[in-house]
């Protein structure tokens, strides 16, 4: 997670140089170069419990390894910018160690999420600790957030965090070029959806056929099958026609699996670099990942193809063929793995609220009937949206976002220092009883309220600020519902506890098991 906030840190301040370049031509402010490579050695693992029906209770534990990478050190131990200084001025702790700030203060509570919760509860929505000699302010609840946030910000965190975790370009343009790809990707979802719902029909069908020709008592690994849906799904739908050949979505979901499984892990406890045989397998994998996009993208350039896929919107886009390839990457990194894991998670809390299993299959039951499901006639499942969001919520699918101040601000009465790295502790914000009352249960309706819904949006879940690929991951798992819960009861496997990780999207520890019934 540090390494994480190291590469955002860098690229953001590359950013905030580029733009304080003055009337001779001079930069304002640099950083010395020593501090901008490698990353940080430490490891996080947040697990939690899927226990009583329609609740989730966490049970977080926490193994960290101390760091280990000497160039990580000096970038920590460098002096910070004498205005940072005034984040003392925030309420929060000193460091405990001259070096490595609050990090021991951080494993003795045994994560960073039971570090932030309590660090909150002691010192209130905004607070401050250390890493290593620069101040982190961390942001708990929505009051304070909308204080924070910017929604004219065009710049995906989510994507600005991969994009470094890949050694990519930070992609951050002026606001103009920002806000022209933020309408190619939304173009190019809306497009894809529209284009290929029957294929995306076809393939839950096909799901739901599988699952009918099992025994009731047949145990279902749902995170096996939910990835190898999302695969199916997203390759055709995001890639095109090469995907139809399984063999191929099989090549690519190998490849998907080194990758990610290091942007997850790798980089992040700084095991990569010391691996030489992990370092080949990434990279030849990223490398494979990026011959097959750059043969689709020539394919599609110049061509008018009816049946269009997110790709088409950026070859038509006034991009170069560099963004082009790092913003397919992204895209079909991200929207496989979140797709695959809101499948996952809307499932597994199904099976433990028989009541909103109820709910769901009667809203889904009066707007179909018996007749075929329509992307004209999906608007109107309202419910199942609630659901979805409130399995975003619960789950915390994507459980930290993380900014750099880019000019002096003031949150209350405190004032943030340009440059000071600034955390949502979402974690602690998703489960702030005061906006979300009984915040471990599972409960869809809290939606209702258009408030609720407009916070939500706010934290960048709905709405305006939601990702490209969280909106695409939404609209094929309201399909894939339809088509299950319209056929199927979605049961628990009795006495099972799902043990739960927090990385860059929630997974699951182990894989989680399920069993169905004709309805």
């Amino acid at each position: 997670m540090y390494a994480l906030f190291y590469t955002l840190f860098e690229d953001t301040l590359l950013e905030l140089e580029t733009s304080c370049i003055n009337s001779s031509g001079k930069i304002a402010q640099s950083l010395d170069n020593s501090s901008r490579d490698g990353s940080l050695g430490i490891s996080i693992n947040f697990t939690g419990s899927l226990a009583e029906p329609g609740n989730l209770v966490h049970h977080e534990r926490q193994g960290f390894t101390s760091p280990t990478t000497s160039n990580i050190n000096s970038f920590r131990n460098k002096e910070p910018l004498k205005a940072s200084r005034q984040a003392a001025g925030i309420p929060g702790i000193t460091p405990t160690d001259e070096k490595d700030g609050n990090l021991p203060d951080i494993v003795n509570s045994g994560s960073l999420h039971e570090f932030l919760v309590n660090l909150h509860e002691r010192y209130g929505p905004v607070v401050s600790f250390w890493f290593g000699r620069r101040p982190v302010v961390s942001l708990g609840t929505v009051n304070v957030l909308k204080q924070h946030i910017n929604p004219n910000k065009t710049l995906d965190p989510f994507e600005t965090m991969l994009k470094s975790l890949l050694r990519y370009q930070s992609g951050g343009g002026n606001v103009s070029e920002n806000y022209t790809r933020k309408k190619l990707h939304e173009n190019g979802v809306t497009d894809s959806l529209q284009s290929n719902f029957a294929l995306l029909l076809k393939l839950s069908e096909e799901l739901l056929n599988k699952w009918l020709s099992y025994p009731e008592s047949q145990h279902i690994p749902l995170c096996q099958h939910m990835l190898g849906f999302a695969m199916k799904s997203v390759t055709q739908m995001v890639m095109g026609s090469t995907f139809e050949d399984d063999q191929e979505v099989i090549r690519f979901q190998k490849n998907h699996g080194t990758v990610w499984s290091e942007i997850g892990k790798g980089f992040l406890d700084g095991s990569l670099d010391k691996s030489t045989t992990r370092k080949k397998q990434y990279e030849d994998a990223l490398m494979q990942l990026e011959s097959i996009l750059k043969k689709i993208i020539k394919e599609r350039k110049g061509k008018n193809i009816s049946q269009r896929i997110f790709i088409d919107s950026l070859v038509q886009g006034n991009l170069n063929d560099q963004q082009i390839l790092e913003d397919s990457i992204i895209f079909s990194l991200a929207s496989c793995i979140i797709t695959a894991k809101l499948c996952t998670w809307a499932i597994c809390f199904l099976t433990t609220s028989e009541e909103v299993q109820k709910k769901l299959y009667e809203e889904i039951d009066q707007v179909f009937g018996k007749g075929p499901i329509t992307p004209e006639k999906m608007e109107q499942l309202r419910y199942c949206r609630q659901v979805l969001c409130e399995t975003v919520r619960t789950a915390k699918l994507t459980p930290v976002s993380a900014r750099l101040q880019d000019i002096e601000g003031k949150i209350d009465k405190f004032i943030i220092p340009r440059e000071t790295l600034v955390l949502y502790a979402l974690g602690v914000v998703l489960q702030d009883p005061s906006t979300w009352p009984s915040p471990y249960k599972f409960d869809p309706d809290r939606f209702n309220d258009e408030s609720v819904m407009n916070t939500f949006s706010l934290l960048g879940f709905s709405g305006t600020q939601e990702c490209p690929e969280l909106r695409f991951a939404y609209m094929v798992t309201t399909v894939l519902l339809s088509v299950l819960v319209r056929r199927l009861h979605l049961l628990p496997v009795e006495g099972q506890v799902i043990e739960t990780k927090y990385e860059l999207v929630t997974s699951s520890k182990e894989e989680a098991w399920i069993t169905v019934s004709k309805r």
